[in-house]
This record gives structure tokens, C-alpha cells and sequence, in this order.
């Protein structure tokens, strides 16, 4: 049976992932933080299955890392651990880093000392494109415009190094921005549905919001948590984009998933400058060919779907917290 270890399992796509291990068969181990109140809604639905074991441990806490690696020996580890919030991550800059970039280091150096035979999935972002303008694929310059998407780059340099110097089988998957209704709640997408949904329940009626003019390539979550499997199952390490191709701005996903809901986005939405960035990313859009032709995979949710599939969530979840 095989093991794998998912930093960040309680995380969106660290849910998604662990569903999906689960159902191939996998013995999934995931590492939690330990907190005064548990954060774990999202793999609720899994505590059940026997083959689902958590830990605690922290990516800044490389004592923990090594210990688990040796404790487990995994056959596959899935780095989504993150600060993964790039307006955060200017409020938080040391703590971003130490995270999501040297958290990346302990991990991959407690692989290289446990010397075992580990195949290591790095999270990487769209992010570190920043300033590059589309198309975006696997040789295009990286131009990062947040500690976040800094941070995120030196761990995909790191894991490029350790493929090479210690021949480690160790990817990083390029990923741009893939939603769902289990999509935190600040981030902007999710912000726009519930806002949908709070507003068609009549809790509020208007939704603040930053840049409505930054083009996003926005995918499904559910879809991009296979690719990353994927990618651990090739003959040899590479890293790869993720992405539909397609480029939005949150204003048409504002208008889609308003639309969805008979509503006009026009009459609800504010602009509120506390929502922009200090430095801002006008346009990310990927060029997933290669993952298209070495992995097999494609994106078939796009962003009007996703919009409806989202709304429909959380229009869904209002209903029940107000009828509670």
C-alpha cells in the first residue's frame, strides 16, 4: 500500500487530494497545526476511513518534519502547506517566508537525510509570473510582485536544486488559480459568492471589493488536485502548468455569479481601496500544453461554471445557517 504525506490537508486542495488518495488506495497522512479550536471542516467527512492519519507538526518546525519523514517513510509527500494569502503575505512578510519558503527546505532536507525512496510534490503558484504578461508556461520569466509569490519561488528553485544535486524525485506544479466552494473565505472568488448568497438571503445588500480589472485564469480545484498525482506518476521528474488557458477579470466573474443568482452586480458591488495590493498583477493566464500532452490532463471546468457551481454552494449553505 502506498503512502503519502499532504502538508496543508486541511487546506483546500489538501482536501481534495486526500479524497482522492483515499479512493486509489492510499494510507493519506496529513499534518495539522495545533490550535486552541480545530480547523478541520473540510476533511470532517473523512475521519472515518481508517487509511486517513493525522499529525501535528508545522513547516517551520524542522524537528517535527524529520521526525514524521522517518516516522512514516512515505512513498509520495504533497507540499500545499502555505500562507497562501498574497494581501497577507505583505502584512506578515517573515512569516510568509518562513513558511512557504524555507518551510519547503526542512521538508525536502528531512526527505534527502531519511535517505528513502520519495517522490516530492512542491506547490508552486501563477504568482511568481507577476509582472510577465500572458501566455504563461513552464519558460516564461518569473517577475514576482508579493513576498508571497517570492517566498514561493525560492521553493520552486530549491526543488529544482535538489532534483539536480541529489537526483530526488521532486517536482513543481505550476498552478494558477483553481476554486471551489471550499475556497477560504478572504480569498476573492469565494468572497464574491458569499457575497451573492448573503445578499440573495437578504443578510446584506452590497459586497466590498479591491481591483475589479486583474485577469485571473481560474480553474476547478477538484480537476488540478489530479494533476498533481499525475505529475508523481511520470517516469521522470518535471515540473508543469496547470491552468484552462482562459483569462477573466473579477469583474466578469462578478457578473457571472451574480447573474447566476438573478441579481445585477452593478447594484450591489462597492470598490474599497483597503482590498488592493501594495504592488498589484494586472494578468495571469497559462499555457498548459505540456501538462496537456505528458500528463494526459486538461482543465474542462471554466470560469462562468465555476462561478454557478460556487454560488449554487453557497446559496446552499446560507439557506441551512439561517434556517439553523
Amino acid at each position: 500500500m502506498k503512502r503519502a504525506l499532504i502538508t496543508g490537508i486541511t487546506g483546500q486542495d489538501g482536501s481534495y487530494l486526500a479524497e482522492l488518495l483515499l479512493e486509489k488506495g492510499y494510507e493519506v497522512h496529513g499534518l495539522v497545526r495545533r490550535a486552541s479550536t480545530l480547523n478541520r471542516g473540510r476533511i470532517d467527512h473523512l475521519h472515518q476511513n481508517p487509511q486517513l492519519k493525522l499529525h501535528y507538526g508545522d513547516l517551520t518546525d524542522g524537528v517535527s518534519l524529520v521526525n514524521l519523514i522517518y516516522a512514516i517513510e512515505p512513498h509520495e509527500v504533497y507540499n500545499l502547506g502555505a500562507q497562501s494569502h498574497v494581501k497577507v503575505s505583505f502584512e506578515m512578510p517573515e512569516y510568509t517566508a518562513s513558511t512557504d519558503a524555507s518551510g519547503t527546505l526542512r521538508l525536502l532536507e528531512a526527505i534527502r537525510a531519511a535517505g528513502i525512496d520519495c517522490r516530492f510534490y512542491q506547490a508552486s503558484t501563477s504568482e511568481m509570473y507577476g509582472r510577465t504578461p500572458p501566455p504563461q508556461d513552464e519558460s516564461t520569466v518569473f517577475y514576482p510582485r508579493s513576498p508571497y509569490a517570492a517566498a514561493k519561488l525560492y521553493s520552486h528553485w530549491v526543488t529544482v536544486n535538489y532534483r539536480e544535486a541529489y537526483d530526488l524525485y521532486a517536482v513543481s506544479g505550476i498552478l494558477f488559480n483553481h476554486e471551489s466552494p471550499r475556497r477560504g473565505e478572504s480569498f476573492v472568488t469565494r468572497k464574491i459568492t458569499l457575497g451573492v448568497a448573503a445578499i440573495k438571503h437578504g443578510v446584506t445588500d452590497h459586497l466590498d471589493l479591491g481591483n475589479l480589472d486583474a485577469v485571473r485564469d481560474w480553474g476547478y480545484a477538484p480537476e488540478y488536485v489530479e494533476g498533481m498525482w499525475r505529475m508523481l506518476q511520470q517516469d521522470e521528474p518535471t515540473d508543469c502548468v496547470l491552468a484552462t488557458g482562459e483569462g477573466h477579470t473579477v469583474r466578469e466573474f462578478c457578473e457571472a455569479a451574480f447573474a447566476h443568482a438573478g441579481l445585477h452586480w452593478e447594484d450591489h458591488v462597492r470598490y474599497d481601496k483597503q482590498y488592493e495590493r501594495p504592488t498589484e498583477v494586472d494578468a495571469l493566464i497559462g499555457d498548459a500544453s505540456k501538462a496537456r500532452e505528458l500528463l494526459g490532463w486538461e482543465a474542462r471546468t471554466k470560469a462562468g461554471e465555476l462561478a454557478r457551481i460556487m454560488v449554487d454552494a453557497d446559496i446552499e449553505q446560507m439557506r441551512r445557517l439561517l434556517d439553523s
